[in-house]
Parts: C-alpha cells; structure tokens; sequence
C-alpha cells in the first residue's frame, strides 16, 4: 500500500491513536497539480507532491489519469483519517485545459455547490471554493507550468460527482450553496477531534481555574470571545476558559467546580442559540439562528414581512443590518437579552451568569446586568 505521508501524524486521545486526514481542498490542489502535469508533459504522475498551510508534505496516489484535445483529468481519493467526515473517501476531480484567458482560472463542476445569498466568502455564482484552498490549487498549478515553461492560460475545474448526494447531509442548502458541497480548509489537514476528550479538557481547565483562586469564571467559545474580551474589557487570557461549542458542558462543570458567578461572552451568530434553550451551539445539532431571531423580532413589534426576511439571510450580521435599517435593532436584543437569561437560570440554577453579546467588529449588541455590574469592576481594576 502507498504510503501518503499522512501516517506518520496522529493524536492520542482517550487512550487511543486517531489518524489525521487531508482536507477535500488538498485532494483539489494534487489533482489539478496531476492533471497539470499530464496536460504539459504528456504522462501522468503515479503520485503527486503536495504541501499543505500545516506544514506536512504528502505524496498523494494519482486514479483515473485522461488526457484529450486540450485538457488532462485527474482524480485524488480523499482520506479523512479518523475523523467522522461525510466526505471521507469521496473521488476529488481536477480538469485542467488550456485557455486563451491569461492566468489560472479555477472553477467548480459537478458536485461542487455554488454560491446563491451574499454573506459568504465567494460572490454570488461563484463556486464554493473557500479562499485557502483556491490558493492552493493556484499555487500548484503554477509550480507545474513554471516547471514546464509554459505561459498561456490554464483553466482548473474541480469536480466531487458524489457531492450532490453528500450535500444533503449539509447546511450548505441553507447558507444558499446548491448543487453540491463546498471545497474546505485552512490547514489542509484533518485533525480527528474526540467530543469527549475535549469536553474532558474543558472540565479540567475550569477546575483548575477554581484551585488557582478565580472567584469568578470567565467562558468564551473560542478566539473571537478571548480577543473581544482582552481589547475592550483587559481581561488576560489566562483567565479565560475556551468552551468552544460545548457552553452547557462548561456551564455544568462551573458548578460541580465550586464556582457561583460566570461570565460567558459570545458572538451573536453562537449565543443567539442559548434564547432557545439550545446549550451545544454546533451547527451540525441544528442551525436556528434565523428562527430565533425572527421570534425575537415580532416580540419586539416586527411586521410578518421582517420577520420572513430573517429566513432568507445567509449570516447574523446581514440580519442585524436589516434590523438596524427598520430601527428594530435595538428591540429584538432587549428581547434576545431577557430571553437568555431566562433560559440559562432555568437550566442553571444557582449560578450567577453573566452574558455579553457581540457581533462583527468587536461591536457589543447587548449584556445583562450581572455581566454590566462586573465589567464596571473589571475595568476599574485594569483602569480599561
């Protein structure tokens, strides 16, 4: 069996080896590389070299070689490792031709979706080629007709035909990407996360928060939270606690640790999900941003129109400024406001929750009046 390069990187948790994988963006690259190769030279690859954002350099098996009139085509089988992924093992297709367009013009075909509603980071028509993985193909078709001497156009049209199917298990339709599924990654590599190990970890960083002394935890999903946090209130990140998606695991944790008062700040786009009662904001357990909002929205006087409009944005922010332009903005998060609040005190009884809502920019959207009171003591303590 041909060794890729990827088993030689793996994590252990829960006692257990997982394999990496690599992502259906690094498939595309190696197969329009491959295909470049064909089309310049005439003989296709057995393998193709392949450097990834991550740092790991692959060789990957090239299938399926054709060459005609103008255009070469090639095909890299995807490999997930260990990760749960619906695209694992799906046959990533790369059809490079020559073009009387200078540069590389990159394209998706059949299986790939295409972008409907703005708020995405391709324009409308686009095909739904995240930017990193654009870059790669751009960059190893590049290396081919550098290496051949060749300055014409070149035109790369990535294919998956089993995206079709796969995009149903998606929220692909519902971000307004039809057709097919999206080309991913920023790394290249897929790194098998275990959900419990990590709700392990998270557990244990919030105990040793309490056995260091905090009186107070501070609970944020990821990165965004922890910067909003330092920049406008100068709480240090040693303080904070990354729940990532897992906000009622963390929640509980904070109990059974000992603490009373937390802290928990979030992106509109994540915790507009805790008014519904909805603690694991991942998006695979169910994306009813737009619902909850609209909800919000008619509670705070909306008519039936604005509230229709909510179902047919692509992102929080495009919501928000819909809101802001019909002067409801400021209704809907008093009502999102009370309606967190009441469910985090239903479900977590005896914990004094805080809660700071923001949005794009580091704009804050609203807080409670727990969260209001101990950020005018946190900024006295920094002079923030």
């Amino acid at each position: 069996m041909h060794k890729t390069g990827i088993e030689e990187h793996f994590i252990e948790k829960d006692g257990k080896r997982l394999r990496f994988g690599f992502t259906t963006g690094t498939c595309a690259a190696a197969a329009a590389k491959a295909a470049a190769i064909l089309l310049l030279s005439g003989t296709a690859p057995k393998t193709v070299p392949i450097h990834t954002p991550k740092g790991i350099d692959l060789n990957l098996p090239v299938l399926e070689p054709v060459r005609g009139d103008g255009f070469a085509s090639c095909t890299i089988r995807k490999d997930s490792g260990d990760d749960p992924d619906v695209t694992d093992g799906v046959m990533v297709y790369a059809c490079v031709a020559f073009s009387d367009v200078p540069g590389i013009l990159i394209d998706g075909g059949e299986g790939v979706g295409r972008v409907t509603k703005p708020g995405l980071k391709q324009a409308i028509g686009e095909a739904a080629i995240n930017p990193v993985p654009r870059e790669m193909i751009r960059n190893a078709v590049e290396t081919v007709a550098e290496e051949w001497e060749y300055r014409g156009g070149l035109s790369v049209v990535i294919s998956i035909p089993a995206g079709v199917a796969l995009a149903e298990k998606t929220f692909n339709p519902r971000l307004g990407i039809v057709g097919g599924i999206s080309i991913l990654g920023t790394s290249g590599i897929v790194e098998p996360m275990s959900e419990d190990a990590l709700i392990d970890s998270i557990v244990l960083e919030v105990r040793q928060r309490r056995a260091l002394g905090d009186m107070r935890l501070v609970l944020t999903p990821g990165n965004y939270g922890a910067d909003f946090l330092k920049e406008r209130y100068g709480i240090a990140d040693e303080r904070i606690v990354k729940c990532s998606n897992y906000v009622g695991d963390a929640l509980q944790a904070a109990i059974e640790a000992g603490f009373s008062e937390v802290l928990l700040c979030g992106h509109i786009g994540k915790f507009v999900k805790l008014s519904g009662g909805i603690f694991n904001t991942h998006s695979k357990l169910g994306d009813h941003r737009a619902e909850l909002i609209a909800a919000a929205t008619k509670a705070a006087g909306a008519d039936e129109e604005t509230q229709k409009t909510m179902f047919d944005c692509v992102t929080t922010d495009e919501m928000l400024r819909i809101l802001e332009e019909k002067g409801l903005l400021s209704g809907t998060m008093t009502e999102l406001n009370k309606r967190i609040d009441a469910a985090l005190s239903k479900r977590f009884q005896g914990l004094s929750i805080g809660v700071i809502v923001f949005t794009t920019g580091n704009r804050e959207l609203f807080r409670n009046g727990t969260a209001r009171a101990w950020i005018q003591t946190a900024e006295k303590e920094t002079g923030a």
